[in-house]
Parts: C-alpha cells; structure tokens; sequence
C-alpha cells in the first residue's frame, strides 16, 4: 500500500472473497489498539507530514495484528462519521444513537455476506463488537433499544418487564401462553399471575416457563444467562429437552443441550433496571466490560490495571461519569485520541 499524504485518510481495501478463517488475525491487543487508534488521530488531523505517511506505512506492515488493529479502528470510524461535525460530540446522544444504529446495518450485512463466504469472519466480526445484537431480526423486532437506551414496559396481563441496552424482544400473548422471544440483548421481568396462561421466554437456547417470578435474562452468543429473585424459573435446552428448576436466589446457564448446576443468584444484577452499576470487588476489567455495553465507540483498558479491584456504585446511563469516577478513586487516567476512542491507563 503506497502512503497517501493527500486526500482521505489511507484505508484498507480487500475483497470480500478474500477474507476467510486463514486471513483473520486474533483479537489485537489493548497496546496494539491503542497504537492503532493514536496513528489515525495523527493522521486525520490535518497536519501529517509525509514522513508521518511513511512511519504509519512502516508500523502498519510490521504484522498483522497491526492491521487488524487498522481496519478496527476504520470500522468503529466510519459507524461515527456522524460525529465528525459537531462541536461537541460528547453531549450529541442523538448522533451516537444514529451512528451506532448505521454500525449495526453494516455488520448485519457484512454478516451476511460473510455466512456465504465463510465462517471465519463472523469471530471476527463478533469480538470487535460483541454487546450488538447478532440477530438480524433484532431490529425489527417488537420492542428494542439502541446502545445505552433501557426502556420500561407494562404488558397486557400486567407483567412488567424492562429491556436493557441493545436489547430487542417479540411478544405472543394469545388465549394459550404469553410467550416473549428474546431476540438480543438482556430483560428484568416480573410475571403479573395467570392460572390459565403460562409466561414462557424464550431464547435461541431454550425455553424458561416462569413460576410466579422475578427473574433476569441476558442472551450471549454461547449460552443465555438466568438469574431469579422470586419464585423459580424451568429451564428447557433447545435441542434435547433437558430441564432443571432454578429457584428464587439461584442463577444457571445453558445452551441448546446444557444447563449448569445453580449457584448464588448475582443479587447485584437487577441494579440495572435503576440504571446503575454495582462493583463488590470485582476486576475493574468486568466493570469495563459491563460499561462498554452502554457506550458507543471503543472502550479498552489496559492490561496493567485491569485486575484492579473496584467498589461502589456507577451510573451506566451516563458512562463519562462513571468513568471519571473510577478514575477518581483508583491509580488510573483516561485517555481518549478521537472522541469515540477511549481506554484506562495506568498513571506515570
């Protein structure tokens, strides 16, 4: 690739009929991204020299994993171009929904097209951005939300339920069953008693038939989660009709063919629903992890710091704030070289 001191930001160009399970590099690391995401900076910015040209092509060829890195930070770029011309993009949350709905399209097509090539770019695909929906039926679903929009609902017989961010659900309330399909994402729900119906939930792991309940769901790419608070919740697999009972203060997993044995419920975990984060020493990588869901654009942390251990309780709807409280009460700093890249670092 020849640098390009003028005109648009040098990009990474390859067929789609290229990129197959052999040509795919693991994830890049925290150091390798950060490096990626400080190159663009200094490229887009308007004052790059050609030797500046000449040093990103150099570091760019140097491996693969640089490139990788590269055509991340590209990706996460063009889902915010909306960004690019406002003053003050940290305070326009209406871009930051519509860019990140425009990243959702594109990876729902590049999805796609990649399951008719082959199956190594859906891992690709999946790590760079693993809190989007992967459904592609998410979106038009009966009820959604965008990145770090929560939504509260009272259905018809009265249950109440809440969808957390980049969440999507169908409702089939009929004279048999009230069903709710959980398409992407995470729900609270808690059942309003009916002797004739049944509250059924279902993922693409299984069915949950609730038993007079308050309980929480959350949907990830090799199992779905289940937390109950009230009552119990049965657990059937998809593909062999395994069941298990999981009762008020237990929480399981499954996938289609496997449930694990019940252990402590996370009582923490319905905080959400009042849109906070509580940490109880746990690894300032899982409140990242958690935080990342609501935000968009990137969110790393670096390896130094990311077993730091966390207390107290954070706003997830307003992630800046959270961060600048962690930032206040542990040894790190905040560095952010484009608007929508941003990670922890440790201090000098």
């Amino acid at each position: 690739m020849s640098p390009l001191p003028d005109g648009p930001l040098p990009a990474l160009h390859r067929k789609m009929s290229r990129i197959t399970s052999s040509s795919l590099s693991p994830e890049p690391s925290h150091t390798i991204l950060t490096q990626a995401a400080e190159w663009y900076a200094r490229l887009r910015d308007g004052k790059a020299s050609r030797h500046d040209y000449a040093s990103w092509q150099t570091w760019l060829d140097a491996a693969e994993e640089h490139r990788t890195a590269w055509r991340y930070v590209e990706e996460i770029s063009r889902g915010m171009d909306p960004l690019r011309h406002i003053a003050d993009p940290r305070r326009a949350a209406n871009a930051l929904n519509a860019a990140n709905a425009s990243l959702h399209a594109r990876r729902r097509v590049l999805a796609s097209i990649a399951a008719l090539v082959g199956g190594g770019m859906l891992g690709w695909l999946g790590w760079r951005e693993a809190r989007l929906p992967s459904s592609l039926l998410a979106w038009t679903a009966d009820h959604h939300t965008s990145t770090g929009e929560q939504r509260a609902l009272t259905l018809a017989d009265g249950s109440r339920l809440w969808l957390n961010t980049a969440s999507a659900i169908n409702l089939d309330f009929n004279a048999r069953e009230r069903r709710i399909t959980l398409l992407a994402g995470e729900t609270f729900i808690e059942t309003a008693p009916d002797s004739a119906r049944p509250f059924l939930v279902e993922t693409m792991h299984g069915r949950l038939r609730a038993l007079g309940t308050r309980f929480n769901v959350r949907l990830n790419a090799a199992n779905t989660r289940l937390d109950v608070y009230d009552g119990a919740v049965e657990i059937r697999t998809s593909s062999n009709g395994i069941t298990r009972l999981v009762a008020a203060g237990q929480q399981s997993f499954f996938d289609t063919g496997h449930i694990t044995s019940p252990k402590p419920a996370d009582m923490a975990r319905e905080a959400w629903i009042q849109g906070t984060l509580v940490a109880d020493n746990i690894a300032l990588r899982e409140v990242v992890d958690e935080l990342r869901r609501y935000r968009p654009g990137h969110l790393g942390v670096a390896d130094a710091v990311a077993n730091l251990k966390v207390y107290g309780n954070f706003p997830i709807q307003d992630t800046d704030r959270a961060l600048h409280m962690l930032a206040s009460a542990l040894p790190i700093q905040i560095q952010q070289p484009l608007p929508w890249w941003t990670t922890l670092e440790a201090l000098p």
